[in-house]
C-alpha cells in the first residue's frame, strides 16, 4: 500500500482517480504547522532556531496520515513543484518522523507540472529525495519575514499608535503607492495646444497635424497659449500645400510569451477586472481539476511560475491546433522560443498553459469565472506560437509653398493579422497610436485644407497604480515573488493602508504615516534596491550557493542594531521628524503667504502631528488651553471644526442644489427640497471608505439615488433592492437583508449576484466571518426544500451542512469524495436523532438526554468548565491583549508577507 500526500482535497480527489487501489491519497490542506504568533518563535541568539507548532485544525489530518501509514509501505509526498510545495512536504515528513510513523517505510518525493493522468503516472515512475536547498530557502524566507515583522511592528505600535504592521515586502509595496501619490501631488499642470486639419489631396479627406510653423519644427510646448495656437491655425488656413513625401515602412508585431504568474495577474486585471487574489483562486481550481464529461481533469499547468518556456510536445500541439483552426499561413516556419526578461526570474517551471491545446474554450462548460480565465490562458498560449502580424506604417508630409508651414499625417494598415486574430496584450494606460488608415496619396499632389482646429491640452500627472501596473512594477524591481503578490496587496487593503478607487490604489494617511516613519528611521529596509538584493540572496540559497543561516546572521546584525537605536528615541523625536517629512501633505501651502500651521482657533498656537490612543491627529501647541484638533486626513480649508458646507452642484434631473455637509455623525450629502414644498430634503451619509474631500456631484447623486431597484426575484417576482444601512451595504428581498462586501457594490450588483447572495444568507451563509467554516465541496440542493448541501471544514473535523442540520463525515471517509446521495442519507440519519438547532429553553430541559446521546449541548456544558478561572485571569489581561495584537491582526500575522 502507498500513501500519497498532496495539499488540497480537490487535488487529492483528481489524483485518486488516476492511481489504482494500491494508493491512498490524503490532503494536508496546505501547511500543517507554522511559527506561533508570539515572541521567540525564531531565536537569533540560538543560531536562528525555529519553534514550529502544528495547527489545531491540522491535527486530525496528521492523525489520518499516521493511521494510513500503519498499513502502508511507502509514503509519497506529491505537493506542488515549488518552494512552498517542498516546504509542505518537509513539514509533513518532520511531524511524521517525530510521531515515529515512518519506521521501516520508504519516503519519496514526486512532482508534476500538470494534473493529468499521463503527468501523474509518469511522475510516480521518477521519484526523488526532498530538495533540502529549496527547504532551506523557505526557512530563510520564513525566518526573515518573521524577524522583520515581529521586530518592526512593535516599534510602530509604540511610536505610532494606530499603526497596524510592517513587513519586508508589504512595506516596500506600500512605499511604491505612496511615492506615486507624491509624484502626482508635486506635478504641475502645463498648458499646450495642437493644430489639426482635415486635408484632401485628390483623395478622401484625412487628418494631419501641424508639425512645422514659421519655418521651425514644433515641439510639444511651442504653442503654449491660445494666441499662438490661433496664429498657427490661421497660417494653416492661408497656406497652399503640396504632398512633399509619402513614406511607407513595413513592420512586424510579435506575440507576447505565454503567461507567468505575474503576467496572468496583470492581464486578468486588465481584461477581466479580476483582483490578483481572485485570479489565483480561479487558476488553482483549473490546475487542480474540473469535471469534464464525468472525468476530473486538470485544465492548466502549475500556476505559480516565472518561466515562459513550454514543453516541446505542447509547442507542437499548439502549432497543430493553429494550422487546423486558423490555417497554415498562421503557423511560423519554426517554433517560437521565449526567455524571461523579469529580474530574478528562476524559470524552474513551464509557463502557464492549457494541459491540452485541442481543448478549445468553446467546447467546455465551466463556471463563468473559470471559463473566462481559461479562455484567456488558451488564447495567450495559442497566440504565442502564431505568425507575427504584418503592418504597413505610412507617413505623409505636406509643406506650404513658402516652406514655412508643414503638416504630417500618419497611419497604419494591418496587412496580415497573424496572432492578432486571436489575442492582443492589454495596456495599463492607453497611449496614442497611429492606427488610422490613410487613403491612397500620390507624392507631389496638391493638397487642400478643408477645415482646421486649434485644441487646448494640459499635461497629466502619472496615473495611480492599478493592481496590474503595481504587480508589473514590483516584478520589474525584483521585489518579492509573483506567487506572494496577491497576499501582499490583500494585506495593504486589510490594514487600511490603501483604498481602491476606480480600480486604482490610493494611500490612506495611515499608510503615508507608516511609510514616512520607515523612510525616516529604517530607510535602508524600504529601499527598492535593498529589497531586490535580499531576493537575489534568497535565490542563491535556493541554488545551494549561500548558507541560509549565514544569510540571516548578516541581515540580523545590522537590522537588530537599527531597531535598538530607534527604541531609544522619544516619541517627540519621532513626531518632529514626521512633521518635517509630512509637512507639505498635512499643512499644504495656502497660496496667500499665510502660515499653514497657524491654529485657526486660538490664532497663536502652531499645529503639529500628535499621537493618541486611536492613532495620529493634528493638534495645537497651546494645549490644554486650546483644544483644537482635526483628523490627519482633513486639511484646514476642508474641515475647520468640521463645519464647512460645500455645494457640489445642481441635480440635472430636478434642478435642485446638492450639498456636502458635516453633521454630528460625520459627513453626508443632501439635496434640498423644492422651495415651498413640504417634502423633506434627501440625505445620505458617506459610507465607510468614502472621504469628504473626494466627493463630487456624480458620487453624491449616486448616493442619493439609493435604495435602487436591482430587479425582480425569479422565484416570486418580488423586487430586490440595494442600499446602505446601519450595518453597511446590503441587498433586500421580502424582509431578508444580505450584506455586500463594499459600498461600491451597491451601485453595480446585478440580479444574478443579488439572488445568489440572498440564497446564501437564507441558507445560513451571509457575509464570511473570521473563523467561519471553510467549504470543501458544494454538493447541490436538497430535493425536498431546495436548500444547499455543503461539506465544510469545522473545528472538530469535516461535516455536512444542510440548513440547521450538521452531520459528521464518517471517520476515514474523504470529505471531498462525498456524493449527494451519501450526504442525503447522513443528513436524514442525523435529523432522525434530533440534529439541528434547538430553542434555548428546550436545550435546558433536555440537558441530561443530550448528554447521554453525545449531542452538541453536552459539549457546550463541558466547555464551560474553564469559566471558573476567569477572575484569576483578569490580572494578566493587559499582557494577554498585547500578545494577541502582536500575534494576529484581522487573522494575519504582522510579519506575514506571504499570506
Amino acid at each position: 500500500m502507498n500513501v500519497v500526500v498532496v495539499e488540497s482535497p480537490a487535488k487529492a480527489k483528481t489524483i485518486n482517480k488516476y492511481l489504482g487501489s494500491d494508493y491512498t491519497v490524503l490532503a494536508s490542506y496546505g501547511h500543517i504547522r507554522d511559527l506561533p504568533s508570539k515572541d521567540g518563535s525564531v531565536e537569533p541568539d540560538n543560531d536562528f532556531a525555529m519553534s514550529w507548532e502544528v495547527d489545531a485544525k491540522a491535527s486530525k489530518r496528521v492523525s489520518d496520515i499516521v493511521d494510513a501509514m500503519k498499513k502502508a509501505d511507502r509514503l509519497i509526498l506529491a505537493t506542488d513543484p515549488d518552494r512552498e510545495g517542498e516546504a509542505i512536504s518537509w513539514h509533513v515528513l518532520e511531524v511524521l518522523n517525530k510521531k515515529k510513523a515512518l519506521k521501516d517505510k520508504t519516503v519519496q518525493r514526486v512532482t508534476f507540472n500538470a494534473i493529468t493522468k499521463t503527468a501523474v503516472t509518469e511522475a510516480m515512475k521518477a521519484p526523488r529525495d526532498l530538495d533540502m536547498e529549496l527547504v532551506e530557502a523557505y526557512l530563510a524566507r520564513r525566518a526573515l519575514d518573521y524577524l522583520v515583522g515581529f521586530t518592526l511592528s512593535p516599534v510602530l505600535w509604540r511610536k505610532l499608535p494606530g499603526s497596524r504592521s510592517a513587513g519586508r515586502v508589504q512595506s516596500v509595496a506600500l512605499r511604491l503607492v505612496v511615492d506615486r501619490e507624491l509624484e502626482i501631488e508635486r506635478f504641475r499642470t502645463q498648458e499646450y495646444w495642437t493644430v489639426d486639419a482635415d486635408v484632401s489631396a485628390g483623395s478622401d479627406p484625412f487628418l494631419a497635424r501641424l508639425v512645422k510653423h514659421e519655418g521651425k519644427k514644433l515641439t510639444k510646448f511651442d504653442l503654449g497659449n491660445e494666441t499662438s495656437a490661433l496664429a498657427a491655425k490661421a497660417a494653416v488656413e492661408a497656406a497652399v500645400f503640396k504632398v512633399e513625401a509619402v513614406e511607407k515602412k513595413p513592420g512586424k508585431r510579435s506575440p507576447a510569451p505565454p503567461f507567468t504568474t505575474s503576467t496572468l495577474q496583470q492581464e486578468a486585471a486588465r481584461k477581466l477586472g479580476f483582483s490578483a487574489q481572485r485570479t489565483m483562486q480561479a487558476a488553482q481550481k483549473l490546475y487542480e481539476g474540473v469535471d469534464i464529461g464525468g472525468e476530473t481533469v486538470g485544465l492548466i499547468t502549475y500556476m505559480r511560475t516565472d518561466g515562459v518556456s513550454m514543453a516541446p510536445e505542447a509547442i507542437f500541439e499548439a502549432r497543430d491546433v493553429i494550422g487546423a483552426v486558423y490555417g497554415k499561413e498562421y503557423v511560423p516556419d519554426s517554433p517560437r522560443m521565449y526567455k524571461s526578461k523579469a529580474k530574478n526570474a528562476q524559470e524552474a517551471h513551464e509557463a502557464i498553459r492549457p494541459t491540452a491545446m485541442g481543448r478549445n474554450p468553446g467546447s467546455l462548460r465551466l463556471e463563468p469565472e473559470l471559463g473566462r480565465l481559461y479562455e484567456l490562458i488558451w488564447k495567450r498560449t495559442i497566440a504565442s506560437q502564431m505568425e507575427s502580424a504584418r503592418i504597413e506604417r505610412t507617413t505623409v508630409d505636406l509643406t506650404s509653398a513658402d516652406g514655412q508651414t508643414g503638416l504630417r499625417a500618419t497611419g497604419q494598415v494591418v496587412q496580415f493579422p497573424g496572432y492578432l486574430a486571436v489575442y492582443e496584450e492589454g495596456r495599463d494606460d492607453e497611449g496614442d497610436e497611429d492606427s488610422a488608415r490613410l487613403p491612397a496619396i500620390t507624392e507631389g499632389a496638391s493638397a487642400k485644407v478643408l477645415k482646421s482646429r486649434a485644441d487646448q491640452h494640459f499635461t497629466e500627472p502619472p496615473p495611480r497604480y492599478s493592481e496590474a501596473s503595481l504587480v508589473k512594477k514590483m516584478e520589474e524591481l525584483g521585489i518579492g515573488r509573483p506567487s506572494t503578490y496577491a497576499s501582499v496587496l490583500g494585506v495593504l487593503r486589510d490594514r487600511e493602508y490603501v483604498r481602491m478607487e476606480k480600480q486604482r490604489f490610493i494611500p490612506e494617511d495611515k499608510g503615508r504615516l507608516v511609510t514616512a516613519f520607515l523612510e525616516q528611521f529604517f530607510k535602508r529596509y524600504v529601499e527598492y534596491d535593498f529589497t531586490a538584493a535580499l531576493e537575489e540572496k534568497l535565490d542563491l540559497v535556493s541554488d545551494g550557493k549561500l548558507d541560509w543561516k549565514e544569510f540571516l546572521r548578516e541581515f540580523w546584525k545590522d537590522f537588530h542594531a537599527a531597531v535598538g537605536e530607534i527604541a531609544e528615541l522619544r516619541t517627540t523625536n519621532v513626531l518632529d521628524a514626521l512633521n518635517e517629512a509630512l509637512g507639505p501633505h498635512i499643512f499644504p501651502d495656502k497660496g496667500d503667504g499665510s502660515n499653514p500651521r497657524l491654529c485657526p482657533t486660538c490664532g497663536s498656537g502652531q499645529l503639529s502631528l500628535k499621537t493618541g490612543k486611536f492613532g495620529a491627529f493634528i493638534g495645537c501647541s497651546n494645549y490644554p488651553e486650546c483644544r483644537y484638533t482635526r483628523q490627519l486626513g482633513v486639511s484646514e480649508g476642508d474641515g475647520d471644526a468640521e463645519s464647512a458646507d460645500k455645494q457640489l452642484g445642481l441635480n440635472p434631473a430636478t434642478g435642485l442644489a446638492v450639498w456636502l455637509k458635516n453633521g454630528r455623525f460625520g459627513p453626508y450629502v443632501e439635496e434640498l427640497a423644492a422651495e415651498g414644498s413640504s417634502d423633506k430634503p434627501k440625505r445620505s451619509s458617506l459610507p465607510k471608505g468614502w472621504i469628504a474631500s473626494a466627493m463630487d456631484l456624480e458620487k453624491a447623486l449616486r448616493l442619493l439615488s439609493l435604495p435602487r431597484e436591482v430587479g425582480k426575484h425569479p422565484d416570486d417576482g418580488k423586487v430586490i433592492t440595494a442600499g446602505l444601512g446601519r450595518f453597511g451595504p446590503f441587498v433586500l428581498h421580502d424582509g431578508t437583508y444580505a450584506n455586500l462586501e463594499n459600498a461600491d457594490e451597491v451601485f453595480d450588483v446585478g440580479l444574478n449576484r443579488a439572488v445568489a447572495i440572498l440564497a446564501d444568507k437564507r441558507a445560513g451563509g451571509g457575509r464570511p466571518q473570521r473563523g467561519a467554516a471553510a467549504a470543501l465541496a458544494e454538493l447541490g440542493n436538497h430535493p425536498e426544500d431546495g436548500k444547499p448541501i455543503r461539506v465544510l471544514s469545522g473545528r472538530f473535523g469535516p461535516y455536512i451542512k444542510h440548513g440547521d442540520t450538521n452531520a459528521n463525515v464518517p471517520k476515514g471517509k474523504d470529505p471531498a469524495a462525498i456524493t449527494l446521495e451519501e450526504a442525503l442519507a447522513l443528513i436524514a440519519e442525523r435529523a432522525a436523532k434530533g440534529g439541528g438547532k434547538k430553542p434555548a429553553k428546550k436545550a435546558a430541559a433536555t440537558k441530561s438526554k443530550a448528554k447521554a446521546e453525545g449531542d452538541a449541548p453536552a459539549k457546550k456544558t463541558a466547555a464551560k468548565k474553564p469559566a471558573a478561572k476567569k477572575p484569576a485571569a483578569k490580572k494578566a489581561a493587559p499582557k494577554a491583549k498585547a500578545k494577541a495584537t502582536a500575534a494576529s491582526d484581522d487573522g494575519a500575522a504582522p510579519w506575514d508577507d506571504e499570506g
